[in-house]
């Protein structure tokens, strides 16, 4: 077991520490917070709905400017559902009755036979950016565990899902790169904070404040929620998603963070799969002796060394990434049917890479990834100029020529995929719009963190590679009364896999109830 060290500067703010020296997961408790500020940030706000019983057929209401379309209970294993749908600005800085509107689609989740119970609500937001909700087939996990005592919430966040989504199609329908890049700019976390207010006015019986639980990048939105809208919050709780939150752009001091981690997640992959630096290699060389560098894809782009590097996005980082990384390679190559025939990389291999990486269904995540760091300052493609610094340990080709080990990547997005990746070809112009753009706004607001009331309870993985542990701890110790639970008991997708424990464990830390395990 990895022991967990913390410098005691990064815990000033953390008024008493338990440690455990099992394998069990380490927690940092604090005394309850005082009731919630009155900070008011979203300022349309109009009468909410009068709650929706048992329905047939959809209702719609028109309020204060927006549109809410409730569609008709339906049921799945164990859950009662029900679709949502509003019409809110783009711009939320403009007058709601002139700015272009979007929808942003919200699925309602009871458990069977609680449609009429007046229970508190609990809004989720997914991890990304550029990734819609999950859709429920039955009950179980987390949301199982939530539904126990509040309606769940799940928001397609704007550009995903039902959300007006932003595909590579629909984002064809711009004229120029420079109208497209702009658009973009309304599709962060302070937007989604927007909508969320938005929605919580028009859904929540008498806009009463409600949970949310933030995953990953939707822990980064929820802090954005502390800063500006803290109003709206009965309490919060975060999954692998503290941010960092300094002014200017903190790309930089994440990807150098992280690629420390990624490093050692390599090692570990390797230790684990030691068949797989031969056959990496292989692969590697393979590619870099085809023609133009690379062998095509099914979609139409091409698979470069530095590309294949990138299968270490999902396959480093979560519980059972090793495996599934592993299990590619195992059918990377075809078989030879006639002798003396040319050796291929499969089909399989290279469709299970494109469907890995799944940027043909997802753009939003690969143009805006590095936008989620940024406050008044460019990222000016930081994963990139970071990576230059490690090139002589990521450098693939070279690595094989030296025999060494072939590293893969992480959680970061490269200028060179807007000419591997088919899909995402088209965007190439605006994505170097967005990586120039130096007035994006503010994200956080420190002060209001500092004098945070909102109850805050936050799973912080020790080992995780996508949310840096020391710059979790640095941001941490500026959220007012925050509760943290550190484990290197689970991975980033803590939530997904063990998702009723977590949230249990993240519930009873702010009740005052003693943690099950």
């Amino acid at each position: 077991m990895r022991a967990v060290r913390v410098h005691v500067s990064l815990l000033t703010p953390l008024l008493h520490i338990r440690i455990f020296t099992s394998s069990r997961p380490h927690t940092v408790s604090l005394p309850p917070t005082p009731p919630l500020s009155k900070k008011f940030f979203f300022h349309s706000v109009s009468r909410p709905i009068t709650k929706i019983t048992s329905m047939v057929y959809s209702t719609t209401t028109t309020t204060g400017g927006g549109e809410h379309t409730a569609g008709a209970w339906f049921s799945v294993p164990e859950l009662r559902l029900r679709d949502h749908t509003f019409t809110v600005p783009l711009d939320y800085s403009l007058d709601q009755y002139t700015s272009p509107t979007i929808s942003v689609f919200a699925r309602e989740i009871i458990s069977v036979g609680k449609e009429e119970q007046d229970l508190p609500y609990l809004l989720y937001l997914q991890g990304g950016p550029g990734y819609e909700c999950q859709r429920p087939a039955e009950g179980g996990g987390w949301i199982s565990k939530a539904c126990e005592d509040y309606r769940v919430v799940l928001m397609d966040q704007r550009g995903t899902g039902l959300s007006t989504p932003l595909t590579t199609s629909s984002m064809s329908q711009f004229k120029t790169a420079v109208d497209l890049a702009d658009y973009l700019t309304h599709f962060r976390a302070d937007n989604i904070v927007n909508d969320a207010e938005f929605i919580r006015v028009r859904l929540v019986p008498d806009s009463r404040p409600w949970t949310v639980l933030g995953q990953s990048y939707g822990g980064f939105c929820a802090v954005t929620y502390l800063s500006f809208a803290p109003q709206g919050l009965k309490q919060v709780l975060l999954t692998g998603g503290i941010p960092p939150i300094g002014r200017g752009c903190t790309a930089d001091g994440v990807y150098r963070a992280c690629y420390e981690q990624v490093i050692h997640q390599n090692k570990k992959y390797y230790s684990r799969f030691p068949q797989d630096i031969d056959i990496v290699q292989e692969v590697v060389n393979h590619l870099a002796e085809s023609e133009g560098g690379g062998v095509p894809l099914p979609s139409g782009g091409i698979l470069t060394p530095q590309g294949l590097q990138l299968l270490g996005l999902s396959g480093l980082g979560s519980s059972t990434g090793f495996e599934r990384l592993h299990y590619m390679f195992e059918r990377v190559w075809d078989p030879v049917l006639v002798p003396g025939a040319p050796k291929r990389i499969s089909y399989y291999f290279l469709n299970a890479y494109e469907k890995w990486l799944g940027f043909d269904v997802n753009p939003l995540y690969a143009l805006m990834h590095e936008s989620i760091y940024c406050q008044g300052a460019p990222s000016r493609w930081s994963a990139h100029r970071i990576r230059t610094e490690n090139e002589s340990q990521f450098d693939a080709i070279k690595a094989v020529k030296e025999g060494r080990h072939v590293l893969f990547t992480g959680e970061m997005v490269f200028p060179w995929l807007f000419d591997e990746i088919h899909a995402l070809r088209p965007l190439k112009d605006a994505a170097q719009l967005l990586a120039e753009k130096k007035d994006w706004p503010p994200l956080y607001d420190i002060a209001t963190l500092n004098d945070n009331k909102v109850p805050v309870a936050a799973a912080v993985y020790y080992e995780d590679m996508y949310v840096n542990f020391k710059l979790v701890m640095e941001t941490a110790s500026q959220i007012a009364g925050i509760r943290l639970w550190i484990t290197n008991e689970y991975m980033h997708s803590g939530l997904r896999d063990a998702g009723g424990q977590v949230l249990d464990h993240l519930l009873r830390m702010l009740s005052g109830k003693k943690p099950l395990f």
